[in-house]
């Protein structure tokens, strides 16, 4: 609790990055290591560290806590990122504590997302055009909260970066339309693709989230899939643990020439991306995109350059302890 005490007054010197990030200082002597070298475990939080956090219900497998504070330590940061589970309708209450405890930064997931959008006192265009919230900032002046939604960005970012996909032009199936479809559907046709086409169960959230692509959002079929350059499969199916059908459409109208997307990451080759693989399709799962959202929201608080390279091992590696 003395890290969440009195954290803004008496504060003492810190040093900073070249860009304004907060940074701890270098050794004084030989062989006494860095941030920049030594383990997690060497970290020690202080009364001036900064603290950051992510809150859901369940957050215990959320692998933020991991991929942050291996950026912070490799940045040199002064920060610490923790998770925190709020129950279900309270997510304006942990935004309430955010202010009371004077915490800096606030990454939500599910089921706080759209709560926290009608919480925080400003909302950036993606945010407000989802209604969902997934970062929370602290504005120019520090009492102001402002709700970011990084996820769309963090999709297009692994696409371009990981994948070596541009998609202006291409024609995209995306299947799901819940907070994380909806975030790819909009950054899709904000990225120029030619066609953004929607599957989903329920047809009228459906129709809602291919209005956000706009002249390029359609509803459609799980078979459009076989004509499209890019699949994005948005929903929980193929998730270790979920019960039900492991495959959110049928892979027979796979092939070469396509990108098969899975946000599920957890296993590393969901059975979609086994089964694209399998029919010559390039498949994929959702880490990169979970990276990079992260990254946008790290270069949001600090004003660094996050170390992606940094943030894949650890995530990696993670996965690999959990099994």
């Amino acid at each position: 609790m003395a890290l969440l005490r009195a954290r803004r007054s008496g504060r003492p010197a810190r040093v900073r990055g070249h860009r304004g990030g907060l940074r701890t200082p270098p050794p004084s002597g030989p062989g006494q290591g860095s941030a920049l070298t030594a383990p997690p475990s060497a970290f020690s939080p202080q009364g001036s560290t900064h603290v950051a956090a992510v809150i859901g219900c369940p957050v215990r497998h959320s692998l933020s806590p991991v991929l942050h504070n291996a950026a912070y330590r490799a940045l040199g940061l002064d920060w610490v990122y923790v998770a925190f589970e709020v129950a279900p309708g309270a997510g304006r209450h942990a935004i309430h504590g955010m202010r009371a405890l004077d915490i800096d930064g606030l990454n939500v997931t599910m089921p706080h997302k759209s709560d926290v959008a009608g919480a925080v006192d400003r909302l950036t265009p993606a945010a407000a055009a989802l209604g969902a919230v997934n970062t929370v900032t602290r504005g120019p002046r520090r009492d102001e909260l402002v709700g970011e939604n990084t996820d769309g960005a963090g999709f297009i970012d692994a696409l371009r970066i990981d994948e070596g996909f541009e998609p202006a032009g291409r024609r995209c199936v995306v299947v799901g339309a819940g907070g994380a479809g909806r975030a790819v559907v909009r950054a899709l046709a904000e990225a120029g693709a030619a066609a953004v086409t929607v599957v989903n169960r329920t047809a009228d959230r459906a129709v809602a989230a291919a209005a956000l692509a706009g002249a390029a959002g359609r509803v459609g079929q799980p078979g459009d899939a076989a004509d499209a350059d890019l699949i994005v499969n948005a929903t929980p199916l193929g998730m270790r643990g979920e019960d039900g059908p492991d495959l959110p459409l049928d892979p027979a109208g796979l092939g070469p020439g396509q990108l098969v997307v899975d946000l599920v990451y957890h296993p590393a080759v969901t059975p979609l991306v086994d089964a694209a693989r399998a029919r010559g399709a390039a498949a994929t799962n959702g880490l990169g995109m979970l990276i990079h959202q992260a990254a946008h929201t790290i270069r949001i608080w600090t004003g660094e350059d996050p170390p992606l390279e940094v943030m894949s091992a650890a995530a990696l590696g993670e996965l690999a302890r959990r099994g």
